[in-house]
């Protein structure tokens, strides 16, 4: 047979090939899928494991004290880490899952062997199939202290084969920075399932209605979800009500401040001169002063006010935060999802990672150099994504903010790095349904697109989407970003769906009209100027450069001088 096989898929199949010598005397059963590897091996290599390895970094809280993203420093390790170099990688990851390894082993070891294009197009679906059964036994294993490097590389990079690297990407992914540093909540894939399987992520939103557990199965973990179900809507409003106070001691301070300057001006005397120890009277600027202070006192007063309201919501929310923390710590530790919780999270994970590509895109979810065409800076590893995500919010500084009672909150979503060949992000969800003030919304992006800052921009623009139609809610449709958007395509009798259209002059606002590119219709850069503004600095660059822009400003500058009127 080896006769007949490209020379490349030759020297793939001699590197799975195991290095025992073979004795000769093997019959076609003892051989699995055409690869030299003896059932008996095969076997062995089931229960082989690696080394532990370091646990990652904690999922990060949200602060709403933060502004912007840390500059990333380095997207890449000074020296090669040599992650696949271990001539047992392939074994350790496709080990110890039982009937799922041999599954994959068969139809991957056919679909590599094969010259016939109609049976090749059969077993690469198979091997599709067969890699995600895989997933799914090696998804509640990522919490474990002893799951292997070659697993964790599998489920992160999907690199099952090292001699399907081109030697050039080889090097960069072994340069790849492993741990999170960036205390930002950008998930691989391994961390993702392995943060939900110890229940400090909660799981997905799906539609489909989960079957209630019988009585008196995993009763008190079932109590547990639904007290950190509501410890999550209550961290809300804790979070909220002690931002709204810290706002109101910060303006009692600049009063004070302010307060104390003017009296203090106002008790400096000079002398009078020829006639000391006297002082002057008090002179025009000091007289001044007193209607300032009195307007000052005022202010205070309405503070007080407003900071008193603030202490009793602040005092509120911790009371029952406290009080169902105290619930949490008397009952039982749940340190790990349901078994049902976990296997609903794969199949989201795997509808995510359909989603990326589409239905005419390219599923196949095992690494290859003939599918994979990004260069390093191309590719989504995390410090990528998060050096993307930084531009976009240095455009669109409202794009991870959402405003409630008028003050914007900073809250960076979920980033869920899938290694598959989409081209398009898109979100998930854009916030916890029980917590709409500070919880984290979902987003997800394919490591392997054509152009990873257009794949990143989809999954904002959707993000900034379905953040403004349930802002609106029953009004989405009137009232405004989704509301002006809506009135814009039905005078226009444009048909199709209405979101990606949004999405592609998204992209065009931050690609083309951030550089002064007109390349959207006068009315929608109108509605994307009033309601997602680029920085005051970018505006007046832009006002140079174009007419267009400068009558924007103008208007901008008309409405400043008419608000409240």
């Amino acid at each position: 047979m080896e006769e007949n096989l490209d020379p490349s898929i030759a020297a793939l199949l001699a590197n799975i090939t195991p290095s025992d010598p073979d004795d000769g005397n093997s019959s076609s059963d003892d051989v699995i899928g055409g690869i030299g590897v003896k059932e008996s091996n095969f076997e062995q290599m089931i229960m082989e494991q690696s080394a532990p390895q370091k646990k990652s970094g904690p999922v990060p809280e949200v602060d709403l004290s933060i502004k912007e993203f840390k500059p990333i420093e380095k997207v890449f390790e000074n020296e090669s880490q040599h992650y696949f170099d271990d001539p047992t990688y392939y074994k350790t990851a496709i080990a110890g899952e039982g009937q799922n390894s041999n599954r994959l082993h068969m139809v991957l070891s056919k679909y590599l062997s094969c010259k016939d294009i109609k049976d090749k197009m059969v077993y690469r679906q198979q091997v599709t199939m067969a890699y995600w059964e895989l997933v799914h036994s090696m998804a509640p294993k990522t919490a474990g202290k002893n799951f292997p490097l070659p697993k964790r590389m599998m489920l992160r990079f999907s690199v099952l084969l090292p001699s399907l690297f081109r030697p050039e990407h080889r090097e960069f992914f072994e340069k790849s920075i492993l741990e999170n540093n960036t205390n930002e909540p950008v998930f691989y894939m391994d961390e993702w399932f392995k943060y939900i399987s110890q229940g400090r992520i909660k799981p997905s939103t799906t539609d489909e209605v989960r079957q209630p557990k019988k009585k008196g199965e995993e009763g008190a973990a079932q109590e547990q979800a639904r007290l950190r179900q509501l410890q999550s809507k209550n961290s809300g409003k804790l979070q909220q009500s002690e931002n709204a106070l810290t706002m109101a001691e910060n303006q009692r301070g600049m009063l004070e401040a302010e307060l104390r300057s003017k009296v203090d001006q106002i008790c400096e005397h000079e002398n009078l001169i020829g006639m000391e120890p006297h002082r002057q009277p008090y002179n025009d600027l000091q007289k001044k002063l007193f209607g300032d202070i009195t307007s000052t006192l005022r202010m205070l007063s309405k503070n007080d006010r407003e900071l008193s309201l603030a202490l009793k919501e602040f005092q509120a929310a911790k009371g029952a935060y406290d009080a169902v923390e105290e619930k949490l710590a008397e009952g039982p530790e749940v340190t790990s999802a349901s078994s049902a919780d976990i296997d609903q999270e794969y199949e989201t994970v795997r509808q995510m990672a359909k989603m990326t590509c589409g239905r005419q895109g390219n599923q196949f979810p095992i690494f290859t150099r003939d599918f994979f065409h990004c260069l390093p800076q191309g590719t989504g590893f995390r410090e990528n994504v998060i050096k993307v995500l930084a531009w976009v919010e240095s455009l669109d500084p409202g794009a991870f903010c959402r405003i409630h009672k008028n003050v914007p909150n900073r809250i960076v979503p979920f980033v869920i790095l899938l290694p598959t060949y989409g081209d398009r992000g898109f979100c998930w969800e854009p916030f916890d349904r029980y917590n709409r003030v500070t919880s984290r919304g979902r987003i997800v992006v394919p490591m392997y697109p054509r152009d990873l800052k257009v794949a990143v921009l989809t999954a904002v623009a959707d993000l900034r989407w379905q953040v403004a139609k349930e802002k609106a809610s029953y009004y989405w449709m009137e009232e405004g970003l989704t509301g002006q958007y809506y009135e814009w395509i039905d005078k226009q009798k444009l048909k199709g769906d209405l979101k990606q259209y949004f999405i592609q002059d998204y992209i065009l606002w931050m690609t083309k009209e951030s550089e002064g590119v007109q390349r959207l219709d006068k009315e929608v850069r109108g509605i994307f100027w009033r309601n997602m503004p680029f920085p005051q600095e970018l505006k007046e660059d832009l006002r140079k450069r174009s007419l267009v822009y400068d009558e924007l400003c103008k208007k901008d500058m008309n409405r400043a001088m008419s608000d409240g009127y």
